[in-house]
């Protein structure tokens, strides 16, 4: 039986593609992307200090972080070092010109964010965040729903 109205993992789909697309471009505008902006939030935050830790905190695979962080090391955004405790590990540290293009990328998240939530209610956020996370824990895959099959 053919559902009615377009599937709901169509429309989420073609939705995150839109937002996605739109969030790039917003973020392009300040010399940014989308994997950019993770990075150097991150490192602005001061939550990892290690590339592998940085690479997990933003789910980027580690060659492909590397390849980002050779970008932004060459752009003076990041300084690459290696650790003081472990000689495997290398230290990744946001420079004066990072945290400048973070500040640049920072007023473009917050205006899309604006923009992007235009006509939303504050409830109506709510209940969003409450429906994706029922869909998520409906595949099981969500960190809630693997706790709860604990």
């Amino acid at each position: 039986m053919k559902p009615q109205g377009t599937p709901i993992g169509r429309k989420l789909a073609m939705t995150s593609k839109a937002v996605s697309s739109a969030f790039n471009s917003a973020l392009a505008a300040e010399g940014g992307s989308v994997p950019v902006w993770l990075i150097l939030n991150s490192l602005q935050e001061g939550r990892w200090s290690t590339q592998l830790d940085l690479a997990r905190s933003v789910g980027i695979e580690g060659p492909t972080l590397t390849r980002h962080l050779d970008n932004l090391e060459q752009g003076g955004f990041v300084v690459r070092q290696p650790s003081d405790t472990d000689r495997r590990a290398v230290r990744v540290e946001i420079t004066e010109a990072g945290v400048a293009a973070h500040e640049r990328m920072l007023v473009a998240v917050i205006a899309f964010n604006k923009r992007l939530q235009s006509g939303v209610t504050r409830d109506d956020l709510r209940r969003l965040d409450e429906i994706l996370t029922r869909l998520e824990d409906n595949l099981g895959t969500s960190a809630s729903s693997a706790a709860r099959r604990r």
